[in-house]
């Protein structure tokens, strides 16, 4: 009966806190403390993002306010959201923490260059700056080794956001802030990470499984102009294969792809390959 009031206290709790600088529904506060609640410091990633299958793909999520703000959105995903959404729960359950404040603090430590939100040019754009300031602030790490399979390099030169202000937003509202942008970008171009090639996930073999766990953070490489990483989703394995959990724009919803990753990354002449970031414990 003790344990039954306490989860309930906690729920409450849960739903009746607010923040000025946050927006949100009571769907979403409700569905990330029930997840807290039923989770234990091993829960697995994949099990948080299984608990999202079949939510609508559904892009720009992030870009519904005049003024930045954290937006917590479970109802609607893109892959970003998704990924930020799991790994968000992932640590707070790691760090037995359970109520909203700390879902929300988590999140914005993901979402915003050191933690901090500080406006739309303090949020973490591209997925490199991302990996980076994240390791720094030992939330995750990237595998590099061994090789193979990380036998290729990626040597990140990015400019998309700066060259193409028009399709963003914020930026087209705020062309003052284009300068920031591009000096985070020259700051990023230049560095190289290890990546697999898509040549080398054609054969399950256990150096690829020893390599990538289930629910690791795989970035898919790309060679689009000016971008680094295409998409991102969760690594699930299963007997055919590596296969990518993900909110996906092809499905129109958070779904495991039925194609095996190498499969899937034949479909798509620009992809090159695959980054696998691991959230620490």
């Amino acid at each position: 009966m003790k344990k039954i009031t306490t989860a309930i206290l906690l729920f409450l709790v849960c739903l009746t806190v607010t923040a000025q600088d946050i927006t949100y529904q009571r769907v979403d506060s409700v569905k990330i403390c029930q997840l807290l609640r039923n989770a234990t410091k091993t829960t697995s990633p994949v099990w948080f993002a299984r608990h999202f299958l079949d939510v609508p793909y559904v892009a720009h999520t992030l870009e519904v306010n005049d003024t930045e703000q954290l937006v917590v959105n479970t109802r609607q995903l893109d892959c970003t959201t998704f990924v930020e959404t799991v790994t968000a729960l992932v640590l707070c359950a790691r760090q037995d923490k359970r109520s909203w404040t700390d879902y929300i603090d988590m999140l914005r430590t993901l979402r915003y260059r050191g933690g901090v939100l500080d406006g739309y040019t303090s949020r973490l754009h591209y997925f490199t700056d991302w990996i980076v300031d994240k390791t720094a602030m030992h939330l995750v790490e990237e595998i590099q080794t061994p090789n193979p399979p990380f036998y290729g390099w990626q040597h990140i030169k990015v400019n998309y956001m700066s060259f193409h202000p028009s399709g963003y937003k914020a930026l087209k509202a705020h062309p003052e802030w284009i300068p920031v942008i591009r000096e985070q970008e020259e700051k990023l171009t230049g560095l190289t990470f290890r990546y697999i090639p898509k040549a080398a996930l054609q054969r399950d073999t256990k150096v690829l499984r020893d390599a990538i766990h289930d629910g690791d953070i795989i970035a898919i490489t790309c060679k689009k102009k000016g971008l680094d990483i295409a998409h991102l989703g969760f690594a699930v394995w299963r007997s055919d294969g590596l296969h990518l959990l993900n909110a996906s724009q092809l499905h129109k919803k958070v779904v495991v792809e039925p194609m095996t990753m190498y499969q899937y990354l034949q479909k798509h002449p620009t992809h090159t390959g695959i980054r696998v970031i691991r959230i620490k414990n």
